[in-house]
């Protein structure tokens, strides 16, 4: 449920109200308010728009509408009706450069570039890596954008650059999910962390789940505490730089933001990762030297430095193996040669 989900009605005679949500309640919960059942379960929301929304008729439960104390029973049907009808989310094809790695008639591996949102979603309704696939494909009978047994096989965040693959047949997409699913793919990213590493290589395990303080963020939580999902991730350091490090990452799991919440847990935000704490000054000096190169650094990459840099999969049709590497960016490499010429300026002290 997002801002403009939450809209007051200004006429108390509204004729027709439109279903743009529907939550069963499971059999075995206990009463709790309507307000935070629906805050645990929804994401990019917040309690107050919620409210916000029973308090102008917007949330029903059983068809009537409610206030945000009632308490949920087992198997109440909550439902958010709105005075406007639910956007159309068609995809629609656009004529939008795609950077294609490797192609044949089951699959596209794809190079995408940081700033390129994956799929349509909340604001970002155009301009996305999937509406670029359906106009190259769009002479290919077979595929149908809108179809969602082919497509997307796995994303990336939309500030991340590198590999992905779409799978152009239902068959294809089934084999290669299945694959993600058994984790027997094989994907690295190289990262740049804040920070040095005692040691050359590590791995991390902790639970992801959305953080109950910034929803649109991911937080680590113990593997034993019951929230959120299994997650590890093995880092290997590649090159350091004193006040940062360069490293691979390769997951285990593919959980949202997995990297970037891991590494932020272990004390290691990526540079310039603004929604984990990464686009201030984490490690070295105070003086306006130091200061005005880490802005120099944050305008050259002004993203996570985060890239899928290879991927593997074995071929849905043929059975063979397939393995893909991509080049760091532009950003990336011109941020990585500001460190060496740093360090190497003997500046780190």
């Amino acid at each position: 449920m997002t801002d403009n989900y939450i809209e007051e009605l200004e006429d108390d005679e509204q004729q027709q109200l439109y279903e743009h949500l529907r939550i069963v309640v499971d059999k075995g919960q206990m009463p709790l308010r309507i307000d935070k059942y629906m805050f645990e379960k929804l994401q990019h929301t917040s309690r107050n728009r919620i409210q916000r929304a029973a308090d102008a008729g917007f949330v029903h439960v059983n068809d009537v509408p409610v206030k945000s104390n009632y308490k949920v029973r087992p198997l109440d049907v909550i439902t958010l009706m709105l005075d406007r009808p639910q956007y159309d989310n068609t995809i629609e094809p656009e004529d939008i450069p795609l950077d294609v790695v490797y192609e044949d008639s089951e699959l596209i591996v794809i190079n995408k570039p940081a700033g390129l949102v994956v799929h349509p979603g909340c604001g970002n309704y155009h301009g996305t890596l999937v509406n670029a696939i359906a106009w190259h494909l769009r002479d290919l009978p077979s595929y149908n954008p809108n179809d969602p047994e082919v497509g997307l096989v796995h994303r990336i965040d939309k500030d991340t650059s590198g590999l992905l693959v779409i799978a152009k047949t239902p068959d294809a997409k089934t084999k290669l999910g299945a694959q993600f699913f058994n984790k027997t793919t094989h994907r690295s990213y190289n990262a740049m962390v804040w920070g040095n590493f005692t040691e050359d290589e590590g791995r991390i395990e902790g639970n992801i789940g959305r953080d109950p303080k910034d929803r649109l963020r991911m937080a680590v939580f113990s593997p034993d505490s019951g929230i959120g999902k299994h997650a590890v991730t093995h880092y290997r350091v590649i090159e350091r730089f004193g006040y940062v490090t360069l490293v691979e990452c390769i997951l285990e799991t593919g959980r949202t933001h997995q990297i970037r919440a891991h590494m932020r847990h272990i004390g290691h935000p990526l540079f310039g990762d603004e929604r984990y704490g990464g686009t201030v000054i984490l490690r070295g000096n105070r003086s306006g030297s130091y200061k005005q190169f880490i802005e120099n650094c944050l305008k050259i990459c002004p993203r996570q430095a985060l890239h899928a840099r290879t991927l593997g999969f074995v071929h849905p049709k043929t059975g063979k193996q397939l393995d893909f590497t991509s080049q760091l960016p532009a950003d990336m490499e011109q941020l990585i040669g500001r460190w060496r010429t740093y360090i190497n300026g003997n500046e780190f002290k």
